[in-house]
């Protein structure tokens, strides 16, 4: 039997396998199973996007997690207490309580990405990865999805990240694609064509 496949715009078509490949999609699809059973997507996505956005936003939050010299016992009471504390529901709680058990909490980020892939692959969109300088405001996010649904991406799952490291302008992956207008990738092919002029 031909494995499910979404088609996107009429441009791309990416097998939803291939989403939940490797362990963050094992563990992501294990957590989508398992909020579909229990009638919970509409519940548990949101948060997993929030999640993901903490992640983001803490620095500290992410020391924790990347943080291998920390007591198992000691990381997961700690990351455990965050979600509590920012209103996070039990069966998030849970999931990155194993997580933490299994010493996966420097993957939290790649599953939580995987996961909301695999959403998006179900609900047949696909995913754009923008990363940015700083967080996008909401203008910026429609006038994001007017340009991806001008380039043929007419049902796009946008995921955020940020990094300061660009110091500015986006990038932006769409499955295969890699729109990359950001500063570091200017200066970068500056510095290139002075040397090269030289």
């Amino acid at each position: 039997m031909e494995k499910p496949t979404v088609v996107s715009g009429g441009t791309t078509t990416i097998p939803i396998a291939s989403v939940a490949n490797g362990l963050p999609g094992r563990y992501a699809t294990a957590l989508y199973e398992l909020a579909a059973d229990r009638w919970l997507l509409d519940e548990v996505l949101p948060q997993a996007i929030a999640l993901r956005q903490l992640i983001d936003r803490s620095a500290d939050f992410r020391a924790v997690l990347t943080d291998r010299t920390l007591d198992i016992r000691d990381g997961t009471r700690a990351v455990l207490t965050v979600l509590e504390a920012q209103g996070f529901g039990e069966t998030i709680r849970n999931f990155v309580g194993v997580i933490a058990r299994n010493r996966r909490l420097s993957r939290l980020a790649d599953i939580l990405d995987a996961l909301s892939a695999i959403a998006a692959a179900k609900r047949g969109e696909e995913v754009a990865e923008v990363v940015s300088a700083q967080p996008l405001t909401d203008l910026q996010r429609i006038q994001l999805q007017s340009r991806l649904a001008e380039a043929g991406y007419s049902r796009v799952n946008i995921q955020e990240r940020v990094d300061a490291a660009l110091l500015g302008g986006l990038v932006v992956r769409v499955g295969a694609r890699l729109y990359d207008t950001s500063l570091r990738s200017r200066l970068t092919r500056l510095h290139h064509a002075m040397k090269g002029a030289a």
